[in-house]
């Protein structure tokens, strides 16, 4: 593949979708504060840099994987940052989890260089990234969208185009949600059931065959531990979750709709997570 791709961010699922773009050939670049991950796609045949300006000058296509807002206009805007040494024409796909405002923020300065910004949410976790089914959610100039697709191809197996720039960050904001209100009711449920003496295995399938149906029940039993395996550590995840539900709230807040759910589980996350009673 001749296009060059930068990459910042090689955490749970930055690194997967990583080493996806390395296996397919892409000329690949990637930049992180840890030297472990670095040393992972160094060995998978990626370039590593030692700024956020090299990945910024290397990639025709450049996609941020950090944590929240505030890093995506770290690694982006600040002296020494992407947009320092971003060739025009190149693209920014900003797959974190963010405020829309923050997509248009970087997207208005990155046009004064002559660089298109999408924003490119994802769906599908750690393990979606590893089995290339995630769900990329997509918001922005459409020639910029396809010039990121066969990129986004490696990791993906559904790829929406959502419409203007901030549609993806929004669909990722309420989809969130759905998300973290599913978890809360699945992990009452679950806990109900156990105290009761049922054997969750069974109940599982129970739920699996009814009407509480979902992709958080399915698998709650092979992911009810998911926080001890976090990269971070259990606190940065809740940290992450309670991040995206504010934004959401936010985005509620910004549009006239409101989100009781949203809030309960915003509040209960620890809960849910089993890190408290």
């Amino acid at each position: 593949m001749s296009t060059r791709v930068g990459f910042i961010g090689l955490g749970n699922i930055g690194k997967p979708m990583a080493l996806n773009v390395a296996k397919a050939g892409f000329d690949l670049m990637v930049y992180d504060l840890r030297e472990e991950p670095l040393a992972e796609l160094a060995a998978a045949g990626a370039k590593t840099a030692r700024s956020a300006h090299e990945i910024g000058a290397h990639g025709e296509v450049i996609e941020l994987v950090v944590v929240d807002d505030a890093q995506v206009e770290a690694v982006a805007l600040e002296e020494g940052g992407v947009l320092s040494g971003a060739q025009p024409g190149s693209v920014i796909a900003v797959h974190s989890t963010v405020h829309p405002r923050t997509i248009r923020k970087l997207a208005e300065l990155a046009g004064e260089r002559g660089v298109s910004v999408i924003d490119a949410e994802v769906s599908g976790g750690e393990r979606g990234a590893q089995a290339q089914t995630l769900c990329y959610m997509v918001g922005g100039e459409a020639a910029a969208f396809e010039k990121c697709r066969p990129v986004f191809e490696t990791s993906g197996a559904n790829i929406f185009h959502l419409g203007e720039l901030g549609m993806g960050a929004m669909a990722k904001l309420a989809h969130n949600l759905i998300v973290y209100v599913n978890m809360l009711s699945a992990s009452e449920g679950m806990r109900l059931a156990e105290t009761a003496g049922l054997d969750l295995s069974a109940f599982q399938e129970v739920v699996k065959a009814g009407a509480g149906q979902s992709r958080v029940a399915d698998n709650w039993l092979a992911q009810r531990n998911f926080k001890d395996t976090y990269t971070s550590g259990p606190d940065a995840l809740v940290q992450l979750m309670h991040k995206d539900l504010r934004l959401a709230l936010e985005l509620g807040h910004d549009v006239g709709v409101s989100l009781p759910g949203a809030a309960l589980a915003q509040q209960l996350i620890e809960r849910f997570l089993g890190i408290k009673e």
